[in-house]
């Protein structure tokens, strides 16, 4: 039998990166001994500072004696849902599994599988989600008519305005041609039609957002400053524009709301590169890759932890005069670009994160490749 060719194979640090699971290496006495991209997210650092330490100085058990577990690096192990804490970054409900290293008496190989971060990665039917955004559809032709009026009142007055004046009467026709084009979509999507993805400039996109939530500032109240910390370096993203705006005005809303009571409110918007995080498509497709990220972060006191982990689903929530849909519509826009928004609670820190991940605008011609060669 000949010898599989071994050229051009990646090698097994590259492997590692690519799995859609946090692996760590621990040496004996269960010190990390390194880490890949999803294990540094999960643990919020990265392989050097999380080499310095023990695992046990960074992760705690609710119950103690999975600590005496994990320390016969001899024995193969699998825990499910187990409640441990992160330092820095507050309860989490886990599986693990550990295997001893082959021939290296002491070492493990660890995977950590975050059960809140997965369910929001996870793939649903999407019905539930159909069910309440059929409601834009009975209404669409009640509310255009008021928008067609709004627009040619903003177009009427922008003539009677100077050119520094007249961005804001400018932001109000743009934003009155979004939520058409939000109506328009909505109504599609109650017919599971997808809109198409096109290559967009994220931070185009962030700034607009921001624009629009500064200008709606409430009166009277004080201004929250949005801090943006952008990676220039980042290529276009694949998504759809309206929706990507939507995304990120709801989530900017919720921080401002969440913040409004805090002498020391503050907002920010981060966007990165974070390799190792990948959509498992249908069994006919390619895995999609999503490393580019979208963080908006804010001091306000957070959801209630109960609610936590169906923060997502139509009618949760924690405002006295909301429906608990804006999150669940949120991540229905994000799922039909082929991205995944998660949350997460940092109870040292005091802050909490929404994280959107999205698709380079590549991975779509890397599609088309593959599908090209398979036809």
């Amino acid at each position: 039998m000949t010898a599989p060719v071994r050229s051009g194979i990646p090698d097994a640090r590259k492997q590692l990166a690519s799995l859609p699971l946090a692996v760590v290496l621990l040496a004996p006495g269960m010190r990390i001994a390194t880490a890949n991209p999803l294990a540094e997210q999960f643990f919020g650092q990265g392989t050097r500072l999380l080499a310095r330490h023990a695992f046990t100085d960074i992760v705690s058990f609710a119950d103690p004696r999975m600590i005496e577990r994990l320390a016969d690096a001899e024995a193969p192990l699998s825990l499910r849902e187990a409640d441990i804490v992160v330092r820095g970054l507050g309860a989490r409900s886990v599986d693990i599994t550990t295997a001893p290293v082959a021939d290296c008496p002491g070492w493990q190989l660890m995977t950590i599988q975050d059960n809140a971060a997965f369910e929001a990665l996870g793939e649903d039917s999407g019905g539930s989600d159909n069910l309440f955004l059929r409601g834009p559809e009975i209404l669409a032709h009640e509310i255009r008519n008021p928008l067609a009026g709004i627009r040619g009142a903003a177009q009427l007055v922008a003539r009677k305005l100077n050119d520094k004046d007249r961005a804001l009467t400018d932001l109000i026709t743009a934003e009155v041609d979004r939520v058409a084009g939000l109506i328009e979509r909505m109504q599609m999507l109650s017919g599971r039609t997808v809109p198409p993805v096109i290559a967009c400039n994220l931070h185009e996109i962030v700034r607009r957002a921001i624009a629009v939530i500064e200008a709606g500032s409430p009166q009277g109240q004080p201004r929250i400053a949005i801090r943006e910390e952008f990676d220039p370096s980042l290529p276009p993203v694949l998504g759809e524009p309206y929706g990507l705006v939507q995304v990120l005005l709801n989530l900017l809303a919720n921080a401002r709301e969440a913040c409004a009571a805090q002498t020391d409110g503050s907002i920010e918007v981060r966007t990165r590169f974070s390799s190792g995080l990948q959509l498992q498509a249908a069994e006919d497709r390619a895995p999609v890759r999503l490393p580019i990220e979208i963080r908006i972060s804010d001091n306000g006191p957070g959801v209630p932890a109960s609610m936590r982990e169906h923060l997502f689903e139509p009618f949760v929530t924690s405002k006295k005069s909301g429906h608990g849909l804006g999150l669940a519509v949120v991540r229905k826009l994000v799922r039909d670009m082929n991205g995944r928004i998660s949350h997460e609670r940092d109870e040292a820190m005091g802050l909490t994160h929404f994280r959107i991940h999205l698709p380079m605008a590549r991975e779509r011609r890397r599609a088309n490749r593959i599908e090209e060669s398979v036809a």
